[in-house]
């Protein structure tokens, strides 16, 4: 099966790099990894992994060139902070599919590796991440599958709330990163992206009484448009781009395009927004 076809391409790569592999979840269209390189770029792994398996499913299915469309995305997350919040997203990635009801349901994610059902032995380094609930193993296990049935934890957009596209965690350990790479154009963005898009819609919520709901509907008044534009202008100013904005609030992002315009006029209710969840963040 081309699932098991992965994981041992996977686990093969593993004994040649020496990487971590924290969780993973294969889908129909898609990867998740969570992995910690050693000496070897991640870029260097996963052209490894992707080029393998693309000339095995070409000779399987008589099919030629490219299997995997576009440039992967990787986000570089603080481990100590995000940890666990990420196996957690990776191993719920089935169920806001809707192809299972619970994480168990699902077979081809290293959910079942932490449950003691793993059948590739070895593949997947559950100690670090069993260790944050007890040194005692059977007592961890328990603890990890009790963190998976308390429901989803980071959204979607929360995972992709990051600096610059890149880094996932809080911007200390971004200046520390951005600094050891001597990326100094980046050093001076430091601050984007620190909301998540539904913290700036709850912002507009609490400050102008439009719930999200009424943002994505076809409403057209001066109030909902009104708040369109502070959510959008709040949104840019955070590193968010047009076609995210868009996405969230489901509209064409040429109308997304329009909501900047005359934003001079608006700079006290975004100054507003900001004032807020600064406030927020800090409490």
């Amino acid at each position: 099966m081309d699932h098991e076809k992965y994981l041992q391409i996977l686990d093969a790569y593993k004994d040649r790099y020496h990487y971590f592999l924290y969780a993973y979840i294969l889908m129909a269209n898609h990867v998740h990894l969570l992995i910690e390189t050693q000496d070897t770029p991640l870029s260097k792994i996963l052209q490894g992994i992707n080029q393998t398996y693309t000339m095995y499913f070409n000779r399987k299915y008589m099919t030629v060139g490219h299997l995997f469309q576009g440039r992967y995305k990787a986000i570089l997350c603080d481990r100590d902070a995000y940890l666990l919040a990420l196996v957690k997203y990776i191993h719920q990635n089935s169920i806001r599919a809707k192809i299972a009801n619970t994480v168990g349901g699902y077979r081809w994610s290293s959910h079942l590796a932490y449950a003691g059902k793993a059948e590739l032995e070895g593949l997947v380094d559950t100690d670090l991440v069993l260790g944050l609930f007890s040194k005692r193993k059977g007592v961890a296990r328990r603890g990890y599958l009790e963190f998976m049935e308390l429901g989803q934890s980071l959204e979607r957009e929360d995972i992709y709330a990051t600096v610059d596209q890149r880094i996932k965690g809080s911007e200390e350990f971004a200046e520390r990163i951005l600094r050891k790479c001597g990326d100094e154009g980046l050093e001076k963005r430091i601050g984007v992206k620190r909301y998540s898009l539904s913290q700036i819609a709850g912002a507009v919520e609490r400050l102008y009484g439009l719930g999200i709901e009424e943002l994505r509907s076809s409403g057209k008044t001066r109030q909902v448009s009104f708040g369109r534009r502070v959510f959008s202008l709040t949104a840019r100013g955070n590193g968010y781009r047009g076609n995210e904005v868009a996405e969230y609030l489901n509209k064409d992002p040429a109308v997304v395009t329009l909501y900047a315009r005359g934003s001079e006029e608006l700079s006290g209710a975004v100054n507003a927004m900001r004032r807020y969840l600064n406030g927020r963040k800090s409490q």
